[in-house]
């Protein structure tokens, strides 16, 4: 079965694999987030995969977010070893769905659900580590996105992912390099803005982001992410009727992030009883992003799926 089918199906998506992390006891302090635990503790991506996918969650989105050969290059690993990490974010995600998988076969703790890898492409800010992917505009061409953006899309493209999820994406420019880098491969992927009310970080009307991926075939569904959950119903009524394609939302928590502190603020506002308004909204994908845990992907699951 391919990814968004059958097509009435609502799925569940993760939440913040870095929260999940977190709460496991690591420091993701360093500039490349949840990234760094590729090489320094990968059994512990896998756990979190597998809590997320016993919580109820369909899709495993992979630690790639922060991953670039940038960030990899300035702590001193080389390229070759860069490509190894990300295609291990792919594989980590792979080996968590298909132990639940063979746990089903051996008729122990799976439940023979299909499950799904979507490899996570974050935005050029996301590299940064300065909190520019919640502003955008970063002073770079379309093309010279697009140059930046593909060595990594095409790789982990290679890596064999059910789909690719551009996400957290600021502005317009980025959405067209990103689009220019898709189009053509064959390869599904999905794009999410992060936004603030009806536009993006940028400022730009979500009509006209959302327009940007309204013919390219290797859309299989457009929304919104790391966003509050306030700013996600009437995300949803935009992007359906602009592309007619299925909607995917996974708003953080609600609390803001304070990038000269490096935490976040406030207090979480997200509920699986907004979760199922989504999905009455034309949602067709549900989950959650920043300070989203297992435990809350369990509680929306039993409140969408459960009913029905």
């Amino acid at each position: 079965m391919g990814f968004l089918e059958p097509n009435d199906a609502v799925l569940i998506t993760d939440g913040g694999l870095a929260t999940e992390l977190e709460m496991r006891g690591h420091d993701l302090s360093d500039d490349l987030w949840s990234a760094r635990l590729l090489a320094d503790a990968p059994d512990e991506i896998k756990a979190a995969h597998l809590a997320f996918f016993r919580a109820g969650a369909v899709i495993a989105t992979t630690a790639s977010y922060q991953a670039s050969f940038d960030g990899f290059e300035a702590r001193g690993i080389g390229r070759d070893d860069a490509v190894r990490l990300l295609r291990r974010s792919v594989e980590l995600a792979q080996a968590a769905r298909d132990e639940l998988a063979q746990a089903a076969r051996d008729e122990l703790a799976g439940d023979g659900r299909e499950r799904w890898v979507a490899a996570s492409v974050g935005p050029y800010g996301a590299a940064l580590a300065d909190g520019s992917e919640y502003r955008g505009r970063y002073g770079l061409s379309v093309a010279e996105l697009a140059a930046w953006h593909r060595p990594r899309v095409e790789m982990l493209a290679d890596a064999g992912p059910d789909v690719l999820a551009l996400e957290t994406i600021p502005d317009l420019d980025e959405a067209e390099a990103l689009m220019s880098v898709v189009a053509g491969t064959g390869v599904p992927v999905w794009l999410t803005y992060s936004i603030d009310g009806d536009r993006t970080r940028a400022g730009q009307p979500l009509a006209e982001a959302f327009a940007l991926a309204r013919d390219v075939p290797e859309v299989v569904a457009v929304g919104v992410n790391c966003c509050a959950p306030s700013d996600v119903s009437a995300a949803i009524a935009i992007a359906g009727e602009v592309t007619g394609k299925p909607v995917i939302v996974y708003p953080n928590s609600g609390e803001g992030w304070d990038a000269r502190r490096r935490t976040w603020v406030g207090l979480s506002q997200h509920s699986a009883q907004e979760a199922r308004q989504w999905v009455a909204d034309g949602a067709r994908i549900v989950g959650g992003c920043c300070r989203v845990s297992s435990a809350d992907i369990e509680n929306i699951a039993r409140a969408v799926v459960g009913a029905g």
